[in-house]
């Protein structure tokens, strides 16, 4: 599933200026705890969006789901969700209790990993570091398919 917008402006001249591209994408995450990168949908959607200088904005829309830059392919996955499990283990202490054992812990996620990050946008292409990547973060095997909406905004 994929939904796009585009909000516009005019500038002095009444010439219409793009000023905002959104596009939300479906990501299955399955069952188990996941971290899936986001980089390359991330590349394609500035390409498409026609991006220049501006801003890349990653929101994902769920309660028990956060986003993270980090390094991916070199371990550092598994050391994250290993952390999170260390920090917010999937146990019965958690008040909130629905859904899966443990599932309290997935509400927590977001106070941690927030579900919003923003990246520099130069000349269409995101100015993330050499080893950085933007990856979705789900701890929540109750909820295998998550959205992620993705805008560019320009300026």
């Amino acid at each position: 599933m994929r939904v796009r917008t585009r909000i516009a402006t005019h500038d002095r001249r009444g010439t219409t200026v793009e000023t905002v591209h959104t596009e939300e994408l479906r990501i299955e995450t399955g069952a188990e705890e996941r971290i899936a990168d986001l980089t390359r949908e991330c590349t394609t959607f500035l390409g498409r969006s026609g991006a220049g200088d501006g801003l890349l904005h990653v929101w994902v829309p769920h309660a028990t789901a956060g986003l993270a830059v980090i390094e991916t392919g070199s371990g550092s996955e598994a050391d994250l969700l290993a952390a999170l499990a260390e920090l917010l283990p999937a146990d019965d202490r958690w008040r909130h209790r629905h859904g899966s054992p443990g599932h309290g812990r997935d509400h927590l996620l977001p106070a941690l990993l927030p579900p919003y990050l923003s990246v520099p946008v130069l000349g269409g292409r995101s100015a993330l570091g050499t080893w950085q990547s933007i990856c979705l973060v789900d701890t929540n095997g109750d909820n295998p398919v998550r959205t992620v909406r993705l805008s560019f905004l320009a300026g």
